[in-house]
């Protein structure tokens, strides 16, 4: 027989025990692994699996409120519940400030004190508080700094907990550490307010209220709340009827880009369904705290705008992005979203109150949307835009609260009437968020077009006393700098480009003769350092490289305008492309703070 022909004899693979070893060890998985207790305690807080993968930063902020920070053993614990890597879990936690990772078993402070390092609160004692808080309150509180928390008319801020300390000293901190009063109160929901009768008006003037009251669900629907919406569902009050109102009325979007309202309702509502809408209330642009003063005293009317937005769109879900920093905004939206769905008027879309965890950057529209997804706050590359391409892929409807927040009242009272008002041939109404050296800081429901001058002698009670205009941020961090000789010019849209500046959010901040420019436009780089989200080189780089050169007694002009130039074109998103802006304002209007 040939040896082609012999037969094969039987190789040996294996042993029975061999081949049972060899599956345990496969089966057990790489990396880390969670501990039994850990995985009890995750499921204790966030239910059962399965688990959606956009709730992951939700499941975060519940661990976070549980244990006072993030421990390693539980996010090894979600990843395995949200069957997701740790890595994408570790990322996600690490990215946004108010999650604190502890290793190990490590413990985090018995308590937080966050200290307001924005420009309103440094001009109000921010530093002093920093200073003398620490040895005040002992080892077991940590006080650390914190970017704008949004309530800059009530300078200087600390927030205990989650409980901010308003217009405060340091011995006001610290009795109320003493009280253990670290729980935003809920307020009374019997309040009364009409922000479009009172305008043009002050809206607010010097506050201290924390928790005012606000108008309630069953107050709301007393007064007509939600006729307007439910005759819009049952196509009593015609879609195109409502899309011509809004784009007759001239309104644009409150938020910062400006863009109108109408058309951009028009645009997704052309796109494919299903669609969805993503309500923009990060409001961290620091001086700006308009949103959050109409939120926690009439919830319901931005609720209204927001589903007559979303039937006269065919919107099929809707999310709204509120800032960590809002704990009260938070309680008082979760309670009347669920009185709402409870009873509601008519059929609603889907409505979810997504927690954003303190990031700057998801502020910009398509990183809030990654955020809502439950990822890191980054900005998209456009095109495409969200309107075509957004949240979870879909069409998407994108909207800052206030430009949903004056719907109701634009359709109800007509076009002209949002129109008529204005100054300097412009049109429509602005609400000015007005911080710094003023006597009656606040909300300022004014004429757009009105100038920085009008704006603080008819509705701020005119300059602090012993202190004169001497410079003011029409837009907020990123809006620029002009000096007080040119404070007649008109505060809108498209006014501030040709010097430099932009309204943006309307965030206006008024220096006196006591400050200085520099100082301001330092702060700003501060702050724009600390809130880039680091995707790319020029932003999260040249914001450092100029925070450092402007420390110097005499700029380095050349250098500072070469990284103001690279941040400008090669950033992807507007953080990076703004933050030159009160840089080149100090050089251009202050040359005698740096020479």
């Amino acid at each position: 027989m040939t040896t082609a022909m012999r037969p094969l004899e039987p190789v040996r693979l294996a042993t029975l025990d061999e081949l049972r070893g060899r599956i345990r060890r496969k089966s057990k998985l790489k990396g880390r692994q969670p501990e039994h207790v850990a995985l009890e305690e995750v499921r204790a807080l966030i239910g059962p699996a399965p688990h959606r993968r956009d709730l992951l930063i939700q499941h975060l902020h519940r661990l976070n409120d549980e244990w006072q920070c993030l421990h390693d053993r539980h996010l090894v614990a979600l990843a395995r519940e949200m069957n997701l890597p740790m890595a994408e879990v570790f990322e996600v936690a690490t990215f946004y400030h108010h999650f604190e990772v502890l290793r190990g078993d490590d413990q985090p402070a018995a308590l937080t004190v966050r200290v307001c390092d924005g420009l309103s609160c440094e001009l109000a004692g921010a530093r002093d508080l920093l200073q003398r808080l620490p040895a005040l309150l002992g080892a077991e509180v940590r006080v650390v700094a914190a970017p704008c928390v949004g309530r800059c008319e009530q300078a200087p801020v600390a927030v205990v907990g989650q409980a901010p300390v308003v217009m405060t000293r340091a011995e006001d901190v610290a009795a109320a550490v003493g009280r253990d009063a670290k729980k935003h109160p809920l307020p009374a929901d019997d309040g009364v307010f009409d922000a479009a009768a009172a305008g043009p008006g002050a809206i607010t003037s010097s506050p201290d209220d924390t928790a005012p009251a606000y108008v309630g669900y069953r107050a709301y629907g007393a007064r007509g709340g939600y006729a307007l919406a439910a005759a819009v569902a049952s196509g009593a009050r015609p879609a195109d009827d409502i899309l011509k109102a809004m784009t007759d009325s001239g309104l644009r979007g409150l938020g910062g880009a400006g863009f109108p309202a109408g058309r951009k309702w028009g645009i997704v509502r052309q796109q494919m369904a299903p669609r969805l809408m993503a309500v923009n209330i990060d409001e961290g642009e620091p001086g700006t705290f308009k949103d959050r003063t109409y939120l926690e005293r009439d919830p319901h009317r931005f609720l209204e705008g927001l589903l007559i937005a979303a039937t006269v769109v065919g919107i099929d879900a809707c999310y709204v992005y509120l800032r960590d920093e809002y704990h009260g905004c938070r309680a008082i939206l979760e309670r009347e979203l669920a009185l709402l769905q409870a009873n509601p008027p008519f059929a609603l879309p889907r409505i979810e109150l997504r927690r954003g965890a303190g990031a700057y950057i998801c502020g910009e529209e398509s990183a809030m949307i990654e955020s809502i997804e439950g990822k890191r706050g980054e900005p998209r590359m456009r095109p495409p835009y969200i309107a075509q391409i957004g949240l979870f892929g879909r069409p998407t409807l994108e909207h800052n609260f206030e430009t949903l927040y004056w719907v109701r009242d634009i359709v109800e009272r007509g076009a002209s009437w949002f129109s008529g008002f204005g100054r300097n041939g412009r049109h429509g109404l602005r609400s000015f968020s007005v911080s710094g050296r003023v006597r009656e800081p606040g909300v300022k429901l004014a004429p757009a077009g009105i100038t920085l001058r009008e704006l603080v002698d008819e509705f701020c009670g005119g300059m602090l006393p012993g202190h004169d205009l001497y410079a003011y941020l029409p837009g907020g961090a990123s809006g620029g700098i002009l000096p007080a000789r040119m404070s007649d010019i008109p505060l809108d849209f498209d006014t501030l480009q040709p010097h430099g500046c932009f309204i943006g959010s309307a965030a206006v901040i008024v220096l006196s003769q006591q400050d200085r420019a520099r100082d301001a436009a330092l702060n700003m780089m501060r702050f724009f350092e600390h809130e880039s989200c680091g995707q790319c080189t020029p932003c999260r780089v040249g914001t450092g490289k100029a925070a450092r050169l402007m420390t110097s007694a005499r700029w380095d002009h050349d250098t500072l305008e070469d990284l103001n130039q690279v941040m400008v074109d090669a950033s992807i998103c507007g953080l990076g492309q703004a933050a030159p802006n009160p840089v080149r304002c100090v050089q251009k209007y202050f040359p005698h703070e740096v020479a």
